[in-house]
């Protein structure tokens, strides 16, 4: 199954540079960047779809606090994702029981 191209680009303000901009617009990638406040020309930024680079990062988190998964112990491709889904199922359980 081909992967389709990102529309996207979400990125925190270390990536507010001209360069990465121009680079991402050239291939049909719409960044979504803040500008840095010292930057002279304001480049608009969509911050409805920035909000979505705190969920993916915090999602991440969760994964990582499990050790297994952090140091990759798993050295198959095969087992890795195994653990990840148990680790994906044993977060959504978490939040699920909660909310019940």
């Amino acid at each position: 199954m081909p992967l389709r191209k990102p529309r996207l680009f979400l990125a925190d303000r270390g990536y507010d540079g001209d360069a990465v901009h121009q680079s991402l617009l050239l291939v049909g990638i719409s960044p979504v960047i803040p500008p840095k406040s010292n930057r002279k020309e304001r480049i608009p930024c969509d911050l409805r779809a920035y909000k979505d680079r705190n969920r993916i990062e915090r999602m991440f988190n969760k994964v990582k606090q499990f050790r297994r998964i952090a140091t990759r112990y798993n050295k198959t491709k095969r087992s890795f994702a195994a653990f990840l889904n148990l680790a994906a199922a044993r977060i959504w359980l978490r939040d699920f029981v909660n909310r019940t």
